[in-house]
């Protein structure tokens, strides 16, 4: 009887743990821009293209507590003197697909970095680069690290290039969900290597969801 009674609260227990467990997380929430497709469609040809995302993409479940730790924050890149906009659009919040929410930055490899000011541990990074028209870019890469100069302790958590795993995927209003997995960083830097359409690279927005480290 005694037996019976500890496997009871055994078990009892266990799922008050797993009920804890499952309360700690919450669906990740981001305000989503209008949609927004203009002018001809242009053929996206290129190999191992991931398959395009239709309706609503599932949630994304992330620690309570978890923010957007990119917004308004410093943002630098490779190209010193953008072609069109300025670098701050990135994390101005405003992700809408119009003219004039858009940095475009010169053609063939090319990155973007931002400064989240304080180590933090990042769980999911959203990147718009362009949707107003769907098309894939080249070559995206996304890196976390500590140092500024990403010559030392950097962690590559998408990589669509051809030495990646990942897959090319085309752009579309609700942004590319990239699970970081908790890794731990100030900086966040994204490569690209012009698109489908062109050979410039083009950045809306970048969403870093994230908790300072303690």
């Amino acid at each position: 009887m005694k037996s019976a009674t500890l496997i009871k609260y055994a078990s009892l227990v266990l799922l008050a743990a797993s009920t804890a467990f499952a309360e700690d997380k919450v669906a990740l929430e981001t305000k989503l821009p209008n949609p927004l497709l203009v002018g001809t469609p242009v053929p996206v040809n290129i190999p191992n293209l991931e398959p395009k995302l239709n309706g609503k993409r599932p949630d994304f479940m992330v620690p309570v507590g978890t923010v957007n730790l990119a917004k308004g924050k410093k943002v630098t890149a490779s190209d010193k003197d953008p072609v069109v906009g300025t670098l701050d659009l990135i994390t101005d919040g405003d992700k809408e697909g119009d003219e004039g929410s858009w940095v475009e930055l010169s053609p063939n490899k090319q990155w973007v970095q931002i400064d989240l000011e304080k180590e933090a541990s990042i769980y999911a990074i959203i990147v718009w680069h362009f949707h107003s028209q769907e098309r894939a870019y080249r070559d995206v890469v996304v890196q976390v690290s500590n140092d500024p100069t990403f010559s030392k302790d950097v962690t590559t958590v998408f990589d669509n290039s051809a030495a990646g795993k990942d897959r090319p995927y085309i752009e579309n209003y609700q942004g590319k969900l990239i699970d970081a997995k908790g890794v731990k960083g100030r900086y966040v830097r994204l490569h690209s290597n012009g698109n489908t359409t062109n050979k410039l690279n083009h950045y809306i927005e970048v969403e870093v969801f994230g908790k300072p480290a303690a």
